[in-house]
């Protein structure tokens, strides 16, 4: 399993992770919005299809270590939200939702969980992906939203979101070209 998102096509990434479970304590990470908020974006999802979804970005909050937010992405300094709907929800092994984009286009994400013994495989696939640059962008947020989520479920100390995003989006440029 690589530590690095995956391109399954032109318009898809996946990315896996074997976290400590069990896998009701990963869903909680997923569906709860106080827990998910500590490693991606609170706000209230409405577990079902067709469910709105509101995701509440508060990047700073993410660590005790706290850092300027680069000026790429100032506008995300206070906050930022965003809208969409539920595809998928089958408690606790999968979560899909459609992410609705500023300029009208949705992608798509799809968690899926499978138990592994005392840990649980997560695997985060995005699709709908318009662009190599959007693939860059969401692999490098991504890629430090779950070393965050595997942080809070190994309790550590989760790290700071801007500076591990720095380092993974150059990784991402280098791999992604």
């Amino acid at each position: 399993m690589s530590e690095f998102g995956v391109v399954l096509s032109p318009s898809e990434i996946k990315f896996e992770r074997l976290l400590p479970g069990p896998i009701e304590r990963v869903w909680n990470y997923l569906a709860d919005s106080e827990m998910r908020g500590k490693w991606f974006a609170s706000g209230e999802m409405e577990l079902r299809e067709g469910g709105a979804v509101e995701l509440r970005f508060q990047h700073d909050n993410l660590s005790p270590t706290k850092e300027e937010t680069p000026e790429k992405y100032k506008g995300m300094a206070n906050g930022h939200i965003s809208h969409g709907r539920i595809t998928h929800c089958d408690p606790p092994r999968l979560l899909s939702f459609l992410w609705h984009e500023e300029n009208g286009d949705d992608t798509e994400m799809t968690f899926e969980l499978l138990p592994k013994g005392d840990e649980v495989l997560l695997t985060l696939t995005h699709t709908r992906l318009k662009s190599r640059e959007e693939m860059r962008n969401v692999a490098g947020g991504w890629h430090s939203h779950l070393a965050i989520l595997e942080d809070n479920l190994r309790g550590v100390t989760p790290r700071p979101f801007w500076s591990t995003h720095a380092v993974i989006e150059a990784e991402y440029e280098k791999r992604l070209g």
